[in-house]
């Protein structure tokens, strides 16, 4: 299941997504939480922390700027810019994934 949560800024987006996130997680399904916002706050709503969040953050910077490597596939997406947040989500920020693994 993919679920995509869209709206004007202040209605709530991140929130709904950390809730939404956070029960998958705690009901046993395997989720992946993408922070795709230009203002990222997905990760302290989830309980990554502000060390966390701005180290993730750093990292899609640094690809944006040309500094960082792409990833080429979406486990390595995960690996290599994720982070595990409580209830067994995975959290990554990202800009965009421009090729993806399809499935």
């Amino acid at each position: 299941m993919k679920i995509a949560v869209v709206g004007k800024g202040g209605s709530g987006k991140t929130t709904t997504s950390a809730v939404l996130a956070r029960t998958l997680g705690r009901r046993g399904k395997a989720v992946v939480a993408l922070d795709c916002d230009t203002n990222p706050n997905l990760g302290l709503s989830l309980g990554v922390g502000d060390l966390e969040t701005e180290r993730l953050l750093s990292l899609r910077d640094q690809v944006d700027d040309g500094d960082g490597e792409h990833a080429v596939s979406w486990t390595e997406i995960l690996d290599r810019y994720g982070s595990d947040a409580p209830d067994g989500v995975r959290l990554s920020v990202i800009t965009r994934i421009e090729n993806p693994e399809p499935g």
